[in-house]
């Protein structure tokens, strides 16, 4: 091995696919990069690892700095380290995925990034390096951990109502579930909070409002209880 090569070492860094769900699709939030490369087209929010942060908290920074979310749920995906995945060098990434409520979350771009928005999955723009393969990647962990893993209620306003709450499963499993068998299945769990409150400023007859009860859901997971949809 030359001395060059030995001394040559790859850089690292992390992207973030940011998922938000509106009453229609289930959306994904994208910058424009105002840098190159790719400068002009759309990309998932990310950027180097600095040396005194750890892997997380590059991930919250690089969220923070390129949309202006400070808080969301955030959870590491997978490593991308494709030699050829970014033109400038030897870049390997760290991706994550991250849940919010599109109704809590004002995005904004900034540092190096011109413009954000959020996109629905079924309409997306072709992304820069790789990052149309981490976002389907990140879509299949999402779609697969929804399943066993209260992570939904991520997606939902504090406030929710049953019909929401069914509309978000079939949303992003991208199938039709039957209403009765899902609110037998979801209610008897015990982990929804009645509050004894309905929706305001809806045309139809409004719905009860319900909120997940993490601290109860944290117990039962402690005696084994197991979430399944």
């Amino acid at each position: 091995m030359s001395k060059a090569f030995a001394q040559y070492k790859p850089t690292v860094a992390v992207d973030c696919v940011v998922f938000g769900l509106d009453r229609q699709d289930l959306k994904v939030m994208l910058i424009k990069r105002g840098v190159a490369p790719f400068k002009g087209d759309w990309a998932l929010p990310g950027g180097f690892v600095q040396l005194n942060e750890s892997l997380d908290q590059a991930a919250k920074r690089e969220l923070e700095e390129e949309t202006g979310i400070k808080q969301a749920f955030l959870e590491q995906l997978y490593t991308f380290g494709a030699v050829n995945r970014d033109p400038r060098d030897r870049i390997i990434t760290v991706a994550y995925y991250a849940l919010v409520n599109l109704w809590e979350h004002q995005i904004r771009a900034t540092t190096d990034a011109s413009d954000a928005a959020w996109f629905a999955i079924a309409n997306l723009p072709k992304l820069a390096f790789d990052h149309d393969q981490i976002l389907q990647v990140a879509l299949q962990r999402l779609q697969g951990k929804l399943r066993y893993q209260p992570i939904g209620f991520e997606l939902l306003p504090q406030k929710f109502t049953l019909t929401q709450l069914q509309t978000l499963y079939e949303i992003v499993l991208d199938q039709k579930l039957d209403k009765r068998n899902f609110r037998k299945k979801i209610l008897k769990m015990n982990l929804l909070i009645d509050l004894n409150e309905r929706e305001t400023g809806v045309s139809h007859r409004a719905a009860r409002l319900y909120r997940f009860d993490k601290k109860r859901y944290e117990q039962l997971r402690y005696r084994g209880f197991s979430f399944e949809i």
